[in-house]
């Protein structure tokens, strides 16, 4: 992305305010542009392959083709735009789905107006983003304590299961 003045956006969500709310918020910025909307995976896909922007701001839960497998498929075409995802849902699922099928970023749609603009240019610059609950969720999951014992008796009761 160095070099460019403008970063270029695609919005895609299922519903139309919420795009409309995002274009307004985006377009305030003198160096972002919304080139593009979608209303769900397979029209992103369609919308990103043709427009080719620096980023594209993805819903999860739409109809037909969901956000995250919009994700993998741009990415599996080769597409170079950073996918920053912007849900409601926060589950560690979806999350890890995220990153794994190579999004840039994952935040709520809470994130304040303000943060939500220097996360696109933080994406569009190549730095991964992770909404604050996010990230605090990601480590307590990983940095849970693993109760050996508790473990050892659950494989025991199962070992003495029959079919």
């Amino acid at each position: 992305m160095a070099g460019l003045t403008t970063v270029r956006v695609v919005l895609v969500d299922d519903d139309p305010l919420v795009r409309a709310g995002l274009r307004l918020i985006l377009g305030g910025a003198h160096d972002l542009d919304v080139i593009a909307e979608a209303s769900d995976g397979q029209d992103a896909v369609d919308v990103v392959l043709r427009e080719a922007p620096d980023v594209v701001l993805m819903d999860i839960r739409m109809p037909g083709m969901d956000g995250l497998a919009a994700t993998r498929r741009l990415l599996d075409r080769g597409s170079p735009a950073r996918i920053l995802v912007l849900t409601t849902f926060d589950t560690d699922d979806m999350v890890v789905t995220a990153l794994s099928y190579g999004a840039a970023g994952f935040l709520l749609k809470d994130t304040l107006p303000a943060d939500l603009v220097d996360a696109v240019r933080r994406v569009a610059a190549g730095q991964p983003i992770l909404s604050p609950s996010v990230t605090a969720r990601l480590i307590a999951t990983v940095t849970r304590p693993r109760d050996e014992a508790v473990q050892r008796s659950a494989r025991a009761r199962l070992a003495r299961l029959t079919d």
